[in-house]
């Protein structure tokens, strides 16, 4: 009989220490934060069932707060956004919401027409959603995109009847098809992360070669000058090192200001830099998961400083 119990006691620790292998495992998919409330919200949007990952960094019930949505680009699923993109590691002490919005066949539509139209309904229909739950602040709702995910924050941007606090666009541009319609219909703060080298989205504009965005796109240039119009800017730019030596890939990154705007209207412009979607600074990256760390550039602490100001 002794020797039975003590069996017994073997098998449930080896499943308790197996158990707790396995819970090790799941957490080093995630940021350190790893122990944020995180779930699904549902919506029904246009006759859809759609659905976005929620995170919540406090779990106590507070007030409506600033909410940061992540659209990402096609190739990321699941929770590899909150790994890849790292903004939470930056802003989770804030008590901002980050939603995470999963696109219908893998990817955000990147052309006009009715897909387009569906997934701006969405955005919206979630926003709308989490403010009548008491969870957003709906003066203080951010947009972060990154790839097609940021050609879909242009779209929402563009659309007047925005109300967004501040746009941040990772390795993307303007659809060129919104040059002659974006109108957006308040000053909206922008900062666009770009590598003058992109093969996949031509800096000086062109056809974008991204893996499900073929569209043409505008020159950052004309995204920024857009947005500068609607904020008020004056004429010319004010350019600051943000890296005072060339780094060992050669690139070198610029802080390229819009001057006298009502908004802040900025580009982190990387001289050199290729197409790379975002990552945790220090995390191995190789394919498609190279991280938007150009040199010594650390873009979701770049875009969280850009945001915090805002009320982020």
């Amino acid at each position: 009989m002794l020797m039975r119990g003590c069996e017994v006691v073997r098998i449930a620790i080896v499943a308790a220490l197996f158990a707790a292998c396995w819970l090790l495992l799941g957490l080093a998919e995630l940021p350190s934060a790893a122990f944020a409330a995180a779930g699904r919200v549902t919506v029904m949007s246009e006759g859809i069932s759609r659905t976005a990952i929620l995170v919540q960094h406090r779990r106590l019930k507070q007030g409506r707060r600033p909410t940061i949505i992540i659209l990402r680009g096609g190739r990321v699923k699941g929770l590899r956004p909150r790994r890849m993109i790292g903004l939470e590691e930056w802003a989770r002490s804030s008590g901002a919401v980050f939603v995470y919005p999963e696109p219908l066949s893998g990817h955000w539509a990147d052309a006009p027409g009715p897909e387009a139209n569906r997934d701006s309904a969405f955005i919206h229909d979630l926003v709308a959603k989490l403010v009548a739950e008491g969870i957003t602040n709906p003066s203080k709702v951010f947009l972060a995109g990154t790839a097609t995910g940021g050609m879909m924050a242009f779209r929402l941007a563009c659309d007047p009847k925005n109300n967004f606090s501040g746009l941040a666009i990772l390795g993307a541009s303007l659809p060129s098809d919104l040059v002659d319609s974006c109108k957006p219909a308040r000053p909206i703060p922008l900062l666009m992360i770009a590598g003058t080298a992109d093969p996949a989205v031509p800096f000086q504009g062109g056809q974008a070669n991204l893996p499900h965005g073929k569209v043409a796109v505008a020159p950052v240039e004309t995204a920024l000058g857009l947005f500068g119009k609607a904020a008020g800017c004056g004429e010319g730019t004010a350019t600051s090192v943000l890296t005072e030596k060339e780094a060992r890939d050669g690139t070198r990154a610029f802080l390229d200001k819009l001057i006298n705007c009502k908004v802040p209207v900025e580009l982190i412009r990387i001289e050199g830099g290729s197409h790379l979607t975002p990552a945790i600074p220090g995390q191995a990256a190789t394919g498609s998961e190279q991280g938007l760390i150009y040199s010594e550039v650390n873009s979701a602490r770049l875009i969280w400083d850009f945001f915090r100001p805002l009320g982020g």
